[in-house]
């Protein structure tokens, strides 16, 4: 079938579901890739992916671009589902004879309940969901298809045996080709990477048990399974002749350390490929091993620091000790390799101290950029599981009407409107601090360009804490133009 993978429009400046880890609008314009889409796009010869946040476009001019395609899988998460249910009901009024399908942790997790809360789509992909998507669009009988969950006849909802997952990443097609054909490279942003920039997956899955975590604990699994060196760095050089305008490369993976010998072992080829990369990283590793990345073109990491105090780390099994990040950040100074630090408020054990400890580390460990998120209790996950269990949950939404996160989860001793609060006030005191005024005011002055996108997020940031600052719901944004505006930190 000709088939068409949607990235819904949503809220304006709304990130969607298809390559984020929470779904929101965030502080300056930023888009991630929806490589989560783009790779059963690979798989299916003739299909097209449209990824409405980022090319701002609307309900109406995705209907209008619907036209001819057999089939439409759209990606949707927790936060936007209601949102994509009415996407996806709008397809099929336009076009009763569409078979529609979700993919995405939300839908995997919660099969039964997506598909009877969204009557017009007809199927669900369950876990890693590629060649599920594949099976469907060669017109395999439903019946038949591992990791599908579906409306049968009559309108009985039916789950096939779960699907294992595919244990040779190098049998799946690149997702550059995909790219190249239909996404515009300039249109996504991320605050913290050079611009353009493009992300892509070398392997799926986390050995990390970090509680809150969403892919490993629904669609990605604990077990590493990447692709091999020599083929991500042939990709990478494919990748360098394709989109010679790109001035950085990110690893989405997980956790790209999680296997040094292989990271050291693709760092060595992008040295010799003279190409400029970023990716994610655990808060631990070794002098030697970030020495070799930064000379082979590593420019940045993506940390997850979470906390300042160990207790809250415990309770959340992140797996690493406050003093150990601490000379893992001092090496990467040491380097020059930016640290992009990523922190998380609202977690299991936290109070208005420890979120005062969060806040005072932050600014000891002085990384270039942060972006402090709220606890996210997504289902499937463990920290889901003990919020149910506890009567953690203030509401049911993530998302406020205007698409701004908000907090879920409170405790006895702990109002979710504190720490909503607690948000705003870590990034004007990690930021209004002549450290980070000195660093920005230096790159502005090197670079006019650089100076220029640093004006338009600092706006931004501002209006995102002046926004912030509203616990009132603003008028709700479903399915409206996703016109671009706030995401991750740079300001």
């Amino acid at each position: 079938m000709r088939t068409l993978f949607l990235n819904p429009p949503s809220y304006s400046g709304f990130d969607g579901g298809a390559g984020s880890r929470y779904q929101a609008r965030r502080e300056i314009k930023s888009f991630w890739y929806p490589t989560w889409l783009a790779q059963p796009a690979a798989l299916i010869s003739n299909s097209k992916l449209i990824d409405a946040p980022a090319d701002d476009l609307s309900l109406a001019e995705v209907l209008q671009r619907a036209k001819g395609f057999e089939m439409c899988v759209l990606h949707t998460s927790t936060p936007s589902f209601d949102n994509d249910a009415k996407v996806a009901q709008a397809l099929r009024d336009a076009y009763p004879e569409m078979v529609i399908g979700m993919v995405g942790a939300h839908v995997a997790v919660m099969p039964e309940e997506s598909l009877k809360n969204a009557p017009a789509i007809d199927f669900v992909g369950r876990e890693e969901f590629d060649y599920t998507l594949l099976e469907v669009a060669q017109g395999k009988p439903f019946a038949d298809i591992t990791g599908l969950s579906f409306r049968a006849p009559g309108g009985v909802i039916q789950h096939n045996s779960d699907r294992e997952f595919i244990p040779n990443m190098d049998e799946l097609p690149s997702v550059l080709d995909v790219y190249k054909r239909d996404l515009t490279i300039e249109n996504y942003y991320i605050g913290y990477l050079k611009h353009p920039y493009v992300s892509l997956y070398t392997g799926r899955g986390c050995p990390a048990r970090c509680t809150f975590c969403l892919w490993p604990q629904t669609v990605g699994g604990h077990v590493y399974r990447t692709r091999s060196a020599a083929s991500v760095v042939a990709e990478m050089a494919r990748a360098k002749a394709m989109f010679p305008q790109v001035k950085e490369f990110f690893f989405d993976d997980d956790t790209f350390t999680a296997d040094l010998p292989r990271a050291v072992e693709i760092a060595k080829g992008l040295g010799k490929l003279g190409i400029t990369w970023s990716c994610n990283s655990r808060a631990n590793v070794p002098y030697q091993y970030l020495k070799t990345f930064k000379e082979n073109g590593l420019r940045l990491l993506l940390v997850g620091y979470e906390s300042g105090n160990q207790q809250v780390l415990n309770n959340i099994k992140k797996g690493v000790r406050i003093d150990i990040a601490k000379e893992f950040t001092k090496n990467c100074r040491k380097l020059g390799i930016v640290i992009h630090g990523t922190f998380i408020l609202g977690l299991p054990g936290e109070t208005k101290e420890t979120m005062q400890e969060t806040l005072r580390y932050a600014q000891e460990l002085d990384v270039n950029t942060i972006q402090v998120s709220l606890a996210a209790a997504y289902p499937g996950t463990e920290l889901y599981r003990q919020a149910t269990a506890n009567k953690w949950f203030k509401n049911d939404s993530m998302v406020r009407g205007d698409g701004f996160q908000e907090a879920t989860l409170q405790y006895p001793h702990l109002s979710a409107e504190e720490i909503n609060d607690a948000v705003s006030r870590m990034y004007s005191k990690f930021y209004f601090r002549p450290k980070p005024i000195l660093r920005m005011l230096g790159g502005m002055i090197k670079d006019s360009a650089e100076r220029q996108r640093r004006l338009r997020e600092g706006k931004e940031f501002l209006n995102y804490l002046r926004k912030r600052g509203n616990h009132a719901p603003a008028k709700t944004a479903d399915a409206q133009p996703a016109k671009t505006e706030p995401e991750k930190i740079a300001a």
